[in-house]
C-alpha cells in the first residue's frame, strides 16, 4: 500500500486530494507548510509526495531543491496555480517528477501518481478494459468492439471514472469532483450533459441511469 505525502495548505484542496487518494486505496498524510514537508520527506516513509509551490514558511521550490540535495530520490509531483512556462520548465529542473496546475480534475492527479508510482518490471497496466469497451490511458484512446472511437479530454476522463469502477453507481457529486476538480458548481447539469454525449459515442446502452442516485456503466 503506497504512502502519499501532500504538502498543500488550502484546506479545501487538500482535504479534496486526500480523501480521492484514500479511496483509492493510499495511505495519506497532509502537512501544511514547506519546513513541515521537508521534514516529512526527508523520513523516507513515503512512495510520493504532492507538493503545493505556494506553501507557507518555506516556499516548494525550495522544498524539492532540499530534498534532491539530500538524494531523495522520492517521486514529486507539483501541485500549483501557477501554470506559466518558466514556473514548469523550473519545478521541473529542480526536480520534480510531474507537474499539474489548479484547478485540476482528480483522476488526472491520479493518473499522474500512479504513473509515476509504476514500478520497473511491473506490467504496464495502461488498458482498462469492461466488456467491449477499452480505454488506452497511454494514448488517450478508446475502442468500442476493437473500433477506434474519438473522444475530448473531458469525454475521456469521465469514462475513465466509469471504467474504475464498473457497474457501480456513482453520483453526480461523485463525478463532478473527479472529473471536474474541487472547483466544480454542485447545480449544474454538466454531467447530464456529458452522459449524453458518451452514449451517443459508446452505445445508448452501456451507461445506465439509477434514478436518484446517478449513473451505472454495464460490465
Amino acid at each position: 500500500m503506497n504512502r502519499i505525502l501532500i504538502a498543500e495548505d488550502e484546506e479545501r484542496i487538500a482535504s479534496f486530494v486526500e480523501r480521492g487518494l484514500r479511496s483509492n486505496g493510499f495511505v495519506t498524510t497532509v502537512v501544511g507548510d514547506g519546513e513541515t514537508a521537508y521534514q516529512e520527506g526527508a523520513t523516507g516513509n513515503y512512495d510520493l509526495m504532492v507538493l503545493d509551490i505556494g506553501l507557507p514558511r518555506v516556499d516548494g521550490f525550495t522544498v524539492l531543491r532540499r530534498l534532491r540535495e539530500a538524494r531523495v530520490a522520492m517521486p514529486v509531483v507539483i501541485l500549483t496555480a501557477r501554470d506559466s512556462v518558466r514556473d514548469t520548465v523550473a519545478g521541473l529542473e529542480g526536480g520534480a517528477d510531474d507537474y499539474i496546475a489548479k484547478p485540476f480534475a482528480f483522476e488526472e492527479l491520479l493518473a499522474r501518481i500512479r504513473l509515476r508510482l509504476r514500478s520497473e518490471g511491473t506490467p504496464d497496466a495502461n488498458i482498462l478494459q469492461v466488456g467491449e469497451l477499452s480505454l488506452d490511458l497511454r494514448t488517450r484512446r478508446a475502442f468500442v468492439d476493437g473500433a477506434s472511437i474519438d473522444l475530448t479530454a473531458r469525454e475521456f476522463l469521465l469514462a475513465e471514472v466509469f471504467c474504475r469502477h464498473p457497474d457501480q453507481v456513482l453520483s453526480r457529486e461523485q463525478l463532478l469532483s473527479q472529473v471536474w476538480g474541487f472547483d466544480f458548481d454542485p447545480g449544474s447539469n454538466v454531467v447530464d450533459v456529458y452522459i449524453r454525449y458518451l452514449r451517443r459515442k459508446l452505445g445508448a446502452d452501456r451507461i445506465q441511469t439509477v434514478r436518484g442516485m446517478g449513473y451505472r456503466l454495464l460490465p
